[in-house]
């Protein structure tokens, strides 16, 4: 089966395995996501999540942490790892956004990543859980891992992967392709214990990788 057949079908059965997916990361508004997003960098969502509601209470717009003194966000942030390179970043770009921007996340991807800590891959999840914005296939670890493993890339550079993902399947599979594929790996897929007898891509996958 070559990669275009094996993408589509790959994302078909994505879609009835996990009909629902949804980013798990918790947000209300872009601001929140793209802080989030940030702050997910070499952590978990749960870890994320459970930092984020009191960050919010108390630093609630742009403006409000572009102003809270370094040391404060640190302390707050601390579990999520790399904490002052994060807190420095999610500062500077709080400022941007309030100076810049009039206090609105932009929706395009130049403007996103024009900010400190924020690369092609956080601004492909903002513009798409965000905006409803197909900007590109988000590549994390786990897509990464899965896309190599079910044959559709052998590239080891995520824009690389993004590319080749994106050129197999429609735009408007792109932001749930990710989604579904990121939840394959955390649940079932995973990287030292593959399920293979519980997954529904079984019979498309060619197990690159997996230890038989």
């Amino acid at each position: 089966m070559d990669r275009s057949k094996r993408a589509v079908r790959v994302a078909g059965s994505l879609a009835e395995a996990y009909p629902g997916a949804e980013c798990e990361l918790d947000f209300r508004s872009p601001w929140e996501l793209l802080v989030a997003t940030m702050l997910s960098a070499q952590s978990t969502d749960v870890r994320v999540n459970q930092v984020t509601p009191e960050l919010f209470a108390r630093w609630p717009q742009p403006k409000d942490l572009a102003s809270a003194p370094q040391t404060e966000v640190e302390d707050m942030i601390r579990s999520t790892g790399m904490f002052r390179t994060k807190a420095a970043s999610l500062r500077a770009t709080a400022r941007a956004v309030a100076e810049d921007h009039g206090g609105t996340v932009p929706a395009d991807i130049d403007g996103l990543v024009a900010f400190r800590g924020v690369g092609r891959k956080t601004a492909k999840v903002v513009l798409g859980e965000g905006f409803g914005v197909a900007a590109g296939v988000t590549v994390d670890t786990h897509v990464r891992r899965l896309a190599r493993r079910l044959g559709l890339t052998e590239a080891e550079d995520p824009e690389k992967i993004a590319g080749e993902l994106e050129s197999l399947l429609p735009r408007d599979e792109w932001i749930d392709f990710s989604k579904r594929l990121i939840l394959h790996g955390r649940r079932v897929c995973k990287a030292r214990s593959a399920r293979c007898d519980e997954c529904a891509l079984e019979e498309l996958c060619p197990k690159v990788g997996v230890q038989r």
